[in-house]
């Protein structure tokens, strides 16, 4: 059964404990909440038990749903939400319109619209600048919400199985860093991911574990970048 009268675009992840949380610390009960969604919103349909789904995480809220709960809440919708991963779900962390974002970086309201829609950022340099600022977008979010991530992991991949050397350039494309930090990033993850081979390849074959930890290591190659970077940088 649906709940919303019109359909939405996909909600960002739900932050349930953090809903409830909240709730707790006003004093109120999931009635309160759900009098307040209905009264103040608009939304009939919200009932006692539906937040008390959404607090145990059975069920999350739409967009419009989120919305009105974080002003029930007095909290920004942010609050509620885990770890935004798309352009959309950064957005609605800052509680900021589509329309205001279209403004801000120069761009028609459909293109942006459309770069939420393919999760690929086609803005030039100085939107994709006005964007991270009114987002707040840290270098790792930037990269992902801008679909320049699978990419990323594919340049890191080569880099720490062939020549780390030619990959210099291709990642500063990608991710705008100092040419020195890129160089040693690249250099430490290859030293570290041929030690995982080394260590398969000796003893006549190395060990199971062996193979599976540079696997591992290679399936989290962008997140061992980035925390390679922060090393040097943060």
């Amino acid at each position: 059964m649906r709940h919303s009268a019109q359909p939405n675009p996909p909600a960002p992840p739900f932050n349930a404990p953090a809903a409830r949380r909240l709730r707790a610390a006003l004093g109120m009960g999931p009635e309160h909440v759900a009098y307040g969604m209905r009264a103040s919103y608009g939304l009939p349909y919200v009932t006692p038990d539906l937040v008390i789904a959404w607090e145990r995480g059975t069920v999350a809220p739409g967009n419009p749903e989120l919305t009105a709960l974080a002003g029930v809440l007095w909290c920004s919708p942010g609050e509620l939400i885990g770890r935004p991963r798309t352009l959309r779900e950064h957005r609605i962390a800052r509680a900021v319109a589509a329309e205001d974002i279209a403004h801000a970086v120069g761009m028609e309201l459909r293109a942006y619209l459309e770069a939420e829609e393919s999760g690929q950022w086609r803005g030039n340099e100085r939107q994709s600048a006005a964007l991270a600022r009114i987002l707040e977008l840290a270098l790792p979010d930037f990269v992902a919400v801008t679909g320049r991530e699978a990419k990323l992991a594919d340049l890191l991949h080569s880099a720490v199985t062939t020549r780390w050397q030619a990959y210099v350039r291709p990642v500063m494309k990608l991710a705008p860093l100092d040419k020195e930090v890129v160089e040693q990033v690249l250099q430490e993850l290859h030293q570290d991911y041929q030690g995982h081979m080394a260590a398969t390849l000796s003893w006549g074959g190395g060990s199971r574990n062996a193979s599976e930890s540079g696997q591992q290591f290679l399936d989290g190659i962008v997140d061992n970048f980035w925390t390679a970077v922060e090393g040097r940088t943060g």
